[in-house]
């Protein structure tokens, strides 16, 4: 089990925020940092940015080499852009096309859990999200913030909810997009995604010791933003 680390004194706090797929971590971090002023860093986009771009390139998800060669390059040459806006929280770029919609895909979703439990992957994000992150005053969410990328944040959080719920959220977003998928299958699709991201070698999610569990299965988000503000000032003294 992972150890809570001393953080260093920043002027503001790091805020971490992991959970499972579709327990609401995309839209109550944007808008937490909204209520905040913070910035919001988007690490899942990042995964989802490099499955799209292997996707493109014809790289299978389980060529871990092949993904990982992809990622530094993609890191290297600054294919990867987030750009503030104010109806998304956040607009994604990849090489300049904004792939925002485009990374937002069952498929796509489920290649970056795929993709992001290679090591080779994760090395090549790690520090792109640190240095996103380093100066405070941010929030992140993903799936190992709080215990692998900024194991020092100052407040921490573990976001869940019920999978039939997380289905359902899930499901309505997709057929918001004009994307033909039944419940059911959307419910595989998460369970099938929970079981991979908590099951992998690198990085698996899991609670942080120091995170506090946030269920919003039957809580909105402005009620879980509420109650996720009142932690930050108790911790903040």
């Amino acid at each position: 089990m992972e150890r809570a680390v001393s953080a260093p004194a920043r002027p503001r706090p790091i805020i971490a925020i992991d959970g499972p797929a579709g327990a609401g971590k995309s839209s109550i971090a944007r808008r937490l940092a909204e209520v905040l002023g913070y910035v919001l860093v988007d690490t899942g986009a990042m995964y989802r940015v490099v499955a799209l771009a292997a996707q493109r390139a014809g790289v299978a998800f389980g060529d871990a080499a092949g993904l990982g060669t992809l990622a530094h390059a993609l890191v290297t040459r600054g294919a990867l852009a987030f750009e503030r806006d104010e109806a998304r929280g956040v607009r994604v770029r990849l090489d300049g096309e904004d792939v925002t919609d485009a990374i937002r895909t069952p498929e796509v979703g489920m290649g970056a859990s795929t993709v992001s439990a290679h090591k080779g992957v994760r090395d090549a994000l790690l520090d792109l999200q640190r240095q996103a992150g380093r100066a405070g005053g941010v929030v992140l969410e993903g799936r190992d913030i709080g215990t692998v990328v900024f194991p020092d944040a100052e407040v921490k959080f573990f976001l869940t909810a019920r999978p039939e719920v997380r289905a359902q959220r899930r499901h309505a977003e997709l057929i918001a997009r004009g994307q033909g998928v039944s419940l059911e299958e959307t419910l595989a699709d998460v369970r099938q995604r929970d079981e991979q991201d908590t099951g992998r070698a690198v990085a698996p999610l899991r609670q942080a010791p120091d995170a506090l569990l946030v269920d919003n299965s039957d809580v909105g988000i402005e009620d879980t933003v509420a109650r996720m503000v009142a932690r930050i000032r108790e911790k903040r003294g």
